[in-house]
Formats: structure tokens, C-alpha cells, sequence
């Protein structure tokens, strides 16, 4: 990132963190436990983030900007165990992933956002959708390519953004963008279904009380969502009877990162009782914060 953009992005925080101050409150936190350290040198700047659905004990990682259209399977303590490339997809500065339901019903879904737009150049971004692959959290590594990928094309509204933030509600398939460089990172909704041939207009739904977002996810059932920045994250529990963007307007229960330098990714644990961190650079460690016994004991998770 270059210096300039920095300087702003720390200024923009630090609003952030009054705005935060004034609306969220906290919760008591067990700390952190260092599950491992990524061990490859392929993976220096993470920037996408995700726990699979179908491979209990795989994470799924991709670079920042600089990278080929190819996602990595980690095992939980850092060991790289798969490259998937994405056939037909390109990576002009992907930033985020999510992952979620699709086209095939009870199939997983990974959602890689090639969303980043430093100057707010482009008139549109991509969404690539693919099946989840299958990984062996006990062998060798592998590298594979990817087929089945469809490319989902969006809009904003409102002129370019740039967005490091992907989501997807698991219960109504609708992508959510969150913009990193507003004084107040925007929402916006792309509605589901999709179709390859067109390019589909979002809808602006709301704003967060900080800005710098910079990744983020929806636990697997849709009832808790996660965003960060670099300096702090936050928690918003969601009614699950209406829109995932309603969980926006409240305010949120901020949650603990590490001090990591870069931190740009976050995800929930597959079982959704925890939420997982790592930050850009070579051989970071891969940190797990069990959720607030508030929530634990709240049902939501039942």
C-alpha cells in the first residue's frame, strides 16, 4: 500500500475509533490461542479469509493483489495442503472471499472478490463463484485447477468504490461489498439470483461506524456478522427473519484482533463458536479468539 494511502487509512481509523466509542459497546474476551504459523512462501499477503464447509480443519486463504486467480488450503496450524487456480477467472486485486451457498443446492460455495480499486477506477468488479473443492487435511500438498467458475459482474450505485470486504448471507445467496475508503465504510447489496450476461446495479443499504473495513464474514448460519479494520473488529447479531444489512443499523459488540501488522482478514470458525485472524506478510500465525460467553450462551449458536 503506498505511503500516502496509509497516512489516510490511519487517519480514517482513528475517526473510526471515536465513531466506534460513541455507538459499540464491548464484551469480555478469553484470549487468543496461536494455532500455528502459515509455512509457505507462496502465501505473503493475505488477504482473503475463510474456514471451509466441506473440509473440517481447512482454511482458505488467497493473496492481495500481485497473485494469480488461485486460492490455498491451509490446515489449522499453517500448513499448506492444496493450490486450486480458477480457470477463466483474473485477479486484477482481489481482497476478500466468502464463502456460502450457490447455484447447486447443499453444495459450498467459495466467493473470491476481485474488488480492490486503490483510485476508483473501474465500473464494474467481479465476484467469482466456484464449488468448493475437496481437500486431504492429512496429505501431501496438491495443486489442482478449478472448472464450473462463473463470474458474477456488479455496479455500484454510486460511481467506483474500493472494498476489501466480501460477504454472503447464507440464508438469501445476496452479496454484500463494503467500501474501506469513505469516512464511514458503505454497504452495499447485490441481489441474488445472478446472471452471467449482465451486469448487476447493487444497492447502497447502509454505513458502518468507522472506516478502513477491510474484510469480514457471516457465520454458517447466517445469525452473527463479522467486519474488521485494522485496528478493531465487530460483532452484529442478526434477526434472522429479515435482512442481513437491518444488523448494520444497530450498534455493534466490538470484538478483539491482535496487534498484527496489515491485518486484513477475518473469519468465523466452521462451528461458529470462535473467529479466526491473520495478517499480511511471510509466516504469520494464525490466531483463534473463542466468541464472548454472552453469545455462547445465548442460543444464537444452538
Amino acid at each position: 500500500m503506498p505511503r500516502p494511502v496509509f497516512i489516510f487509512i490511519l487517519f480514517l481509523i482513528c475517526n473510526g475509533v471515536h465513531a466506534l466509542g460513541q455507538t459499540g459497546h464491548g464484551v469480555p474476551s478469553s484470549p487468543p490461542k496461536i494455532l500455528g504459523n502459515v509455512d509457505t512462501p507462496k502465501i505473503k499477503e493475505i488477504s482473503g479469509f475463510v474456514a471451509s464447509r466441506r473440509n473440517p480443519g481447512i482454511l482458505w486463504v488467497h493473496n492481495d493483489s500481485g497473485d494469480l486467480p488461485r486460492v490455498y488450503a491451509l490446515n489449522k496450524k499453517g500448513q499448506h495442503k492444496a493450490t486450486f487456480v480458477l480457470r477463466g477467472a483474473s485477479a486484477r486485486d482481489w481482497e476478500d472471499m466468502a464463502i456460502g451457498p450457490g447455484p447447486e443446492q447443499g453444495v459450498s460455495y467459495l466467493y473470491l472478490g476481485d474488488i480492490g480499486d486503490n483510485n476508483a477506477l473501474w465500473n464494474t468488479v467481479a465476484v467469482y463463484c466456484v464449488p468448493e473443492p475437496a481437500v486431504d487435511p492429512n496429505g501431501p500438498a496438491v495443486e489442482k485447477a478449478l472448472d464450473e467458475v462463473v463470474s458474477i459482474r456488479l455496479k455500484y450505485p454510486d460511481g467506483p468504490r474500493d472494498a476489501e470486504t466480501l460477504l454472503v448471507d447464507p440464508i438469501t445467496k445476496d452479496l454484500y461489498l463494503i467500501s474501506k475508503r469513505d469516512r464511514r465504510s458503505r454497504v452495499y447489496r447485490g441481489a441474488y439470483p445472478y446472471t452471467t450476461n449482465a451486469v448487476h446495479v447493487m444497492t447502497f443499504v447502509g454505513e458502518l461506524p468507522w472506516a478502513g473495513s477491510t474484510g469480514g464474514d457471516v457465520c454458517f448460519d447466517g445469525r452473527l456478522v463479522l467486519v474488521r479494520n485494522y485496528a478493531y473488529a465487530g460483532l452484529w447479531i442478526r434477526e434472522i427473519d429479515k435482512p442481513l444489512h437491518e444488523a448494520f443499523s444497530r450498534p455493534p459488540i466490538r470484538v478483539p484482533v491482535p496487534r498484527e501488522p496489515m491485518g486484513e482478514s477475518i473469519a468465523f470458525s466452521n462451528d461458529g463458536k470462535a473467529y479466526l485472524t491473520v495478517a499480511e506478510g511471510l509466516h504469520r500465525p494464525l490466531y483463534l479468539f473463542p466468541l464472548p460467553d454472552e453469545l455462547k450462551g445465548s442460543g444464537l449458536l444452538q
